[in-house]
């Protein structure tokens, strides 16, 4: 018998942080992943704290940031990779009227630190922004399949993973304990994204599922090292490559790539760019997004020592390390969650 402090399911970006929490306070576990959640994996990890639609702040930019950033760094050192990317990110103005409103946001208290001031010019021919850009401080973009693909072999290593899928009828769950197969643990942590779904003990939480669409193009003319946010997003990754995205699909709810999801982003893309460009990969995922755009994160409403982490929705980079070490320390130093987050405000 193998015993571990937590069993943990899923290995996307809510894992991986909870694990390193666990790490940093001395507990073992082990995480029972079989790839079947993409969204983490495919996402192109851009992370920024403004919504650029509305050119307001996301929530709690400032203590996911402070958090998240440190977690990443600490992973690079530990695992000798980089993730970690800062960016310039540049927001495509329409018109005049764009310009105006992002002056007034930049004179908010929150939006303050992470808007500049100053309207940057467009000088490559390739790029249609006739009304120039704002440049958003403080973004960057997260490596994740990286991230995933470093951090799974890590746990390999340790014999801390279990590739395999968790079948919730083979649980026993005891008061103190909670035993699957040979592996005994005192509390479990569902971190299985939007596979939620199918996990009889919390498919319950109102999670609803956004599908996401992701391109990667060659456009050798483009010549870019910033990011671009307009009607789409470019990032720069290298060898004149970039991520565009993302299309947002509240119908379809498969892994699979379409067409319909090419094109629109193809669409979108040539409203500004205006040179050849060829699409190299084409990848889709489903994020686990909830209707008031906040974290599901709690403990099961009968069982003491079942625990959800999910619900991270778009901005998972950012806040994932944010909500890991919540949920930490509400297991293990009783600090009550914030209701916003805690999956209760759902059953009240």
């Amino acid at each position: 018998m193998k015993e571990v402090d937590y069993i943990i399911v899923g290995c996307g970006l809510a894992s991986i942080t909870f694990c390193e929490q666990l790490i940093t306070n001395h507990k073992t576990f082990v995480v029972f992943d079989d790839s079947s959640q993409k969204s983490s994996i495919v996402a192109a990890g851009l992370y920024n704290p403004v919504i650029l639609k509305r050119f307001s702040e996301v929530w709690k930019a400032k203590e996911q940031l402070n958090i998240a950033l440190p977690v990443y760094k600490k992973i690079e050192s530990d695992l000798n990779i980089k993730i970690d990317y800062k960016l310039q990110l540049l927001r495509r103005f329409t018109s005049i009227e764009e310009q105006n409103l992002w002056f007034n946001a930049t004179d908010k208290p929150k939006l303050e630190p992470y808007l500049s001031t100053q309207i940057i010019k467009n000088e490559n021919i390739c790029i249609d922004a006739p009304f120039g850009y704002g440049e958003v401080l403080h973004a960057g973009r997260l490596d994740t399949k990286t991230l995933i693909t470093a951090y799974k072999n890590f746990l390999r290593q340790n014999d801390s993973l279990e590739e395999q899928q968790l079948r919730y009828e083979k649980l026993k769950i005891k008061a103190t304990s909670i035993q699957y197969e040979d592996i005994k643990g005192k509390h479990i942590v569902f971190a299985e994204g939007f596979g939620v779904i199918k996990n009889p003990y919390f498919n319950h939480i109102p999670l609803n599922g956004t599908k996401g669409e992701v391109l990667t193009i060659k456009a050798p003319d483009l010549l870019i090292d910033f990011g671009i946010k307009s009607s789409v997003f470019i990032i720069p990754i290298d060898n004149d490559t970039y991520y565009v995205g993302a299309t947002y699909n509240w119908k379809d709810k498969t892994h699979l790539p379409t067409e319909e999801g090419k094109s629109e982003l193809i669409t979108k893309l040539k409203t500004f760019v205006k040179c050849d460009f060829e699409v190299v990969n084409h990848v889709a995922g489903i994020r686990p997004t909830v209707k008031d755009r906040r974290p599901l994160i709690g403990r099961h409403h009968k069982h003491q020592n079942l625990y959800v982490l999910n619900g991270l929705g778009t901005r998972g980079v950012m806040i994932a390390p944010y909500v890991a070490e919540k949920l930490f320390d509400f297991i293990e130093n009783d600090v009550p969650l914030d209701h916003e987050i805690d999956i209760r405000r759902f059953l009240v």
